[in-house]
């Protein structure tokens, strides 16, 4: 599968998922007296908060859940959003960097087993076509997994684009002290080497394997 042109960024950016779409992955799995509900999906960080109450609201009377089920859906997806938000702002560093994306899953009877390289820098990216693509390579025609795919791919992309943070956040304290230990004559406790920069990076030698389908027992 071919993948658009994608630019280099050499300088930090402000934190957002590596994608065309700023869409983020939300787990959910809550009981409530015996009762559990598990789901996956992906939210539009910008939608209105009232939306999370509607799609709570909606789930319970679908999936008729107790009562109980709807200010937990609300407080988890609240939660998720503003974990998310406290990123927002935020210098992410992404430099040149191809990383490896895993899929290993499985929906229903089928289990999809794939590695692959994804740019980081390509922020047209879209992992719900790709997912489209591979299935229809794979001759895959039930519904769940494709969404399924999409989800294993943001949720990886979503993790290192945390990680991203943390990584322009330890280089600025890096850089910080660098320049104070200029204003300072060596001693035993100067002279210990900093070691605060701790990038994400993968080796070159990262090789696709041919993706695989097989149906569960």
């Amino acid at each position: 599968m071919k993948s658009p042109a994608s630019a280099s960024w050499k300088a930090p950016l402000k934190f957002r998922m590596p994608t065309a779409e700023n869409l983020i992955p939300i787990r959910l799995d809550i009981e409530v007296d015996g009762q559990r509900y598990k789901d996956a999906f992906t939210w539009n960080p910008y939608d209105p908060d009232s939306e999370v109450v509607m799609f709570a609201k909606r789930t319970v009377k679908d999936l008729k859940l107790s009562p109980g089920f709807l200010p937990q859906i609300v407080q988890s997806i609240q939660s998720q959003l503003a974990t998310f938000r406290s990123y927002e702002g935020q210098d992410m560093y992404v430099g040149d960097k191809i990383i490896p994306i895993k899929l290993d899953l499985q929906v229903n009877h089928i289990v999809i087993r794939d590695q692959f390289l994804w740019d980081l820098n390509n922020f047209d990216s879209d992992p719900e076509e790709f997912a489209r693509t591979l299935c229809k390579d794979l001759g895959i025609e039930d519904p769940e997994v494709e969404p399924a795919i999409a989800f294993a791919i943001r949720e990886q992309l979503y993790e290192i684009a945390i990680q991203n943070v943390t990584t322009a956040r330890e280089n600025r304290i890096s850089k910080k002290g660098r320049r104070a230990a200029e204003h300072f004559t060596p001693s035993k406790a100067s002279g210990a080497a900093l070691d605060l920069m701790k990038l994400f990076s993968f080796g070159s030698s990262v090789v696709r394997y041919a993706p695989c389908k097989s149906h569960a027992e």
